[in-house]
């Protein structure tokens, strides 16, 4: 595909982002930033964190893994389900009750400023690292298959992407991006769509006969209940899931700050429900992709593997040209989707959290230092983007994202249960210490658990890192309630 096409698509859809970033500016202010003014349609809401929640992970690193795992991460997305209707349940009624912008000032209630300033920075480490992870993998690809034939340096890509995504957030942040996510959404499922019929109809499969052919692959076993030691186990898989949605949906700024846009908790809860649904159906089509595109690579004798596989056949394949269009639209749909709601909520967190802006200064002056907030932001993202260049050589992506996650987003979890499950009070001065050994705790016994238990941790380090700050804040709780 010409280099020339494929600028005219991205600045094609940049257009039509700036678009929706101009009707939904008008009258803009700090609440329309950090809330959308609590007046988004719940099932754009829904739609929109579909994309979300997909990103340039799922978009290309799913279906380069079905090769190595087959469909073992439906387990994973089976998990998914009980941690959303926790969500639902239990922490989308708190965060309403107590009428917050940031989902971090409960911590502040219910411990003390240290817990709270503790919660905080755990989220901007994991949305930062989590965010550049995801971003990292579409640039690289919009790099391989673009700019080095036009002689464009990794870093500058990474820089106008950001400057982009920056220029369509500065004023309205989150109200523009309930509207945009619903866009990016749509684009990612069309490519997709189309993708699996443009593959399947070159493979000779019929569509009536498509799910069959899929379900029949070997690498379409979902279960894997063999192996307890394995990382593959369905049950260390599932109760992942679980805990991995509570953790970055429930826990996380960037996915509730969407939810918190909603009229009242019934629209909230109803998007959630509709959410979950689409959601589990959507990760089984990337699934089945991945079993396409994995059989055609065999055919014809392709040899890319993992992140690889899916941007090799949609541009370099004889698949035609069509495929190409819409893998280019999706992969810009899917790095704009993850990258413009993370640099929203890593915006909202610094300034409600970190900085106080809605106690040290006026509202005139909330809105400056904000924006201010929102161009460091900026830059702390292209500056992890750029370091991931260099230290990123194998594995897939999404393996390394929820890996890293477990030990970023554990302390929260056990934070959360703490206060959720229990009444007691704590030393709240030790809860940094705690927050800051139990990660490195969960380190060391994942890195010998084989030697010492003969069983793998996988994504399970998560909730063992959870259990460790669990047990951290028992140790500290005061006698008196």
């Amino acid at each position: 595909m010409q280099p020339l096409y494929i600028l005219l698509l991205i600045a094609a859809y940049f257009g039509a982002l700036l678009i929706i970033s101009y009707f939904t500016g008008k009258e803009s202010n700090n609440d329309t930033f950090f809330k959308a003014n609590r007046e988004s349609p719940w099932y754009l809401v829904a739609f929109g964190m579909i994309g979300a929640s997909l990103s340039g992970v799922t978009f290309i690193s799913v279906p380069g893994w079905v090769e190595a795992s087959q469909f073992s991460y439906m387990q994973v997305v089976l998990g998914y389900i009980v941690g959303y209707l926790v969500i639902g349940t239990v922490l989308l009624p708190l965060y309403y009750r107590m009428n917050l912008t940031s989902i971090y000032t409960y911590l502040e209630s219910r411990f003390g400023i240290y817990s709270y300033k503790t919660g905080a920075s755990f989220f901007l480490l994991s949305r930062v690292v989590g965010s550049s992870f995801r971003l990292f993998l579409v640039a690289n690809v919009l790099q391989i298959i673009l700019f080095d034939a036009l002689g464009i340096p990794f870093w500058a890509t990474v820089v106008m992407t950001i400057a982009l995504i920056w220029i369509y957030t500065f004023k309205s942040g989150i109200k523009t991006i309930v509207y945009t996510d619903t866009l990016q959404t749509l684009s990612m499922l069309i490519a997709v769509g189309v993708s699996i019929y443009f593959i399947s109809d070159d493979l000779g499969i019929q569509g009536s006969d498509l799910i069959s052919h899929i379900s029949n692959s070997e690498l379409s076993k979902i279960f894997f209940f063999d192996d307890i030691r394995s990382a593959d186990y369905f049950w260390k898989q599932f109760i992942s899931g679980a805990f991995i949605a509570i953790v970055m949906t429930g826990l996380d700024q960037d996915m509730m700050q969407k939810n918190l846009t909603c009229r009242n908790l019934k629209d909230a809860q109803k998007n959630m429900f509709w959410f979950t649904i689409v959601l589990t159906f959507v990760n089984l089509v990337f699934l089945a992709l991945g079993v396409l595109l994995t059989e055609y690579a065999r055919t014809n004798g392709i040899e890319s593997f993992k992140d690889e596989l899916f941007p090799v056949i949609a541009t370099q394949s004889d698949l035609g040209f069509g495929i190409a269009i819409f893998f280019i639209i999706g992969l810009i749909a899917a790095a704009y989707s993850s990258a413009d709601s993370a640099l929203t909520a890593l915006t909202t967190s610094f300034s409600i959290d970190i900085m106080d802006i809605e106690k040290r200064y006026s509202k005139a002056k909330q809105e400056v230092v904000r924006k201010q907030i929102h161009v460091g932001v900026s830059v702390v993202l292209i500056l992890v983007i750029i370091t991931f260049k260099y230290l990123i050589k194998d594995e897939s992506v999404i393996a390394k994202l929820f890996v890293f996650a477990g030990y970023t987003y554990g302390p929260l979890l056990g934070l959360y249960s703490f206060g959720l499950f229990t009444k007691w009070k704590i030393r709240d001065k030790w809860v940094p210490a705690i927050a800051i050994s139990s990660p490195i705790l969960t380190y060391i016994i994942s890195s010998n658990s084989e030697i010492w238990f003969g069983f793998e941790f996988g994504f399970f380090v998560l909730i063992l890192n959870g259990l460790l700050t669990f047990l951290g804040l028992v140790l500290i709780r005061t006698k008196h309630d």
